[in-house]
């Protein structure tokens, strides 16, 4: 049974609001990757924490949180605001780092759909992040901001998502920085095919593992 330093859920105070989540860091660990979710969805997703899941078995802290609060969650703009959700994820990256039980680890970004735009764009402001990986994302959203990416970077998308998949590949080429990109062939976007999932984890894990190395 994988041991832990710290398993809890967690409310990260942000000026008037609290955002909900869960931080789980394995005994031992030395990296973090903070879950940045799309639209719609919330630290609670199914798929984020299957994820997160492998992660923590291969060793890896994880933070999964609600980039917005669920009244603001009803809103249309706020839900897309890439300017808000980029906010928010940098704004909880400066409170984990405060925490005694992530002293002393680096960091990376796990990004979804919208999350993986603000993803990108919050790794521009912290160079502390080592490594992003986006699945099924949208770099398209922050594309003036793509070739100022430092973060080693793996763009993960469906063989079967054609409009997402085309966007990738734009901002794939506008992309500076240690880059991927991964076709999973036969997954649509919310990789519900079989064994699609599994795909996304093994290669966010290697990636991370290559990544994030504290020395």
């Amino acid at each position: 049974m994988k041991e832990f330093r710290y398993h809890n859920e967690i409310s990260i105070p942000l000026d008037q609001i609290h955002l909900k989540g869960e931080l789980i860091i394995p005994l031992g660990a030395k990296a973090i990757v903070v879950f940045s979710h799309g639209s719609g969805s919330s630290h609670l997703s199914p798929r984020n924490k299957k994820v997160a899941e492998v992660l923590q078995l291969g060793g890896l802290g994880t933070l999964l949180f609600d980039l917005l609060t669920p009244e603001e969650d009803q809103t249309y703009a706020k839900r897309f605001s890439i300017e808000l959700l980029t906010a928010r994820l940098v704004s909880a990256t400066h409170w984990l780092e405060k925490q005694s039980d992530a002293r002393n680890c680096i960091f990376g970004f796990f990004g979804a759909s919208t999350g993986a735009a603000a993803a990108l764009k919050a790794s521009v402001y912290l160079p502390q992040i080592k490594a992003v990986v986006s699945r099924g994302g949208r770099p398209d959203l922050v594309t003036n901001a793509l070739s100022m990416v430092r973060a080693a970077t793996l763009l993960i998308v469906g063989g079967l998502d054609t409009e997402v998949l085309d966007l990738n590949r734009q901002a794939y080429d506008q992309l500076r920085c240690t880059k991927g990109l991964e076709i999973i062939e036969g997954a649509t976007h919310l990789f519900e095919e079989y064994r699609a999932m599994d795909r996304v984890c093994s290669l966010a894990n290697s990636w991370f593992h290559h990544h994030l190395k504290t020395g």
